[in-house]
């Protein structure tokens, strides 16, 4: 069985938070914390940026607000001409609920579909789902820290080091 990464337990926040300073100062990069709640500050703790999906939805907001327009605009003053109370053939101010509501659809999906490729989904298993401390500690009320084998830093003596010196008292191997 291939090693998944090392499991670190912490008994408070503040414990995690100060293991998760310590491991990104090491220059870590495949790693992730693990609480019961949202803790405060974990992510300037992780040295995590803000997430890509706005992007995403940004994309999918100016596709839908793009497509609309045109649409209508193919569709009534070039393809199919017809000419009621003379009105003009294409006005934004007439096409602006629908090429609203196309933004609002497009973003939406913009926002799925970046999430889910951000986060590599559909994952269908993790190791850390079987493995029984993981499964009643972070849900509960322990914080854990894992740090994945496929980290280039990875050393297993070096990080068990590092780990039990940011106050870890259990630290584990996870099999894949």
């Amino acid at each position: 069985m291939n090693a998944y990464g090392l499991m670190a337990v912490f008994d408070t926040p503040a414990d995690a938070m100060h293991a998760a300073e310590k491991v990104r100062d090491a220059g870590f990069s495949k790693w992730d914390v693990h609480t019961p709640f949202p803790v405060h500050g974990m992510d300037a703790a992780m040295g995590l940026s803000n997430s890509k999906v706005g992007w995403f939805t940004f994309l999918g907001g100016v596709t839908g607000y793009t497509s609309g327009m045109i649409m209508i605009w193919w569709m009534n003053a070039y393809d199919y001409k017809i000419i009621i109370g003379g009105k003009p053939m294409f006005s934004p101010f007439f096409s602006f609920p629908v090429s609203y509501e196309l933004t609002i659809l497009l973003a939406s999906f913009g926002s799925l579909i970046g999430m889910f490729l951000l986060n590599r989904l559909p994952r269908l298993h993790h190791p850390l789902l079987k493995n029984r401390k993981f499964s009643t500690g972070a849900s509960h009320d322990k914080f854990i820290l894992v740090i994945e084998t496929a980290d280039p830093k990875f050393n297993d003596q070096e990080t068990r080091k590092l780990l039990s010196s940011a106050g870890s008292k259990h630290i584990e191997l996870v099999e894949d």
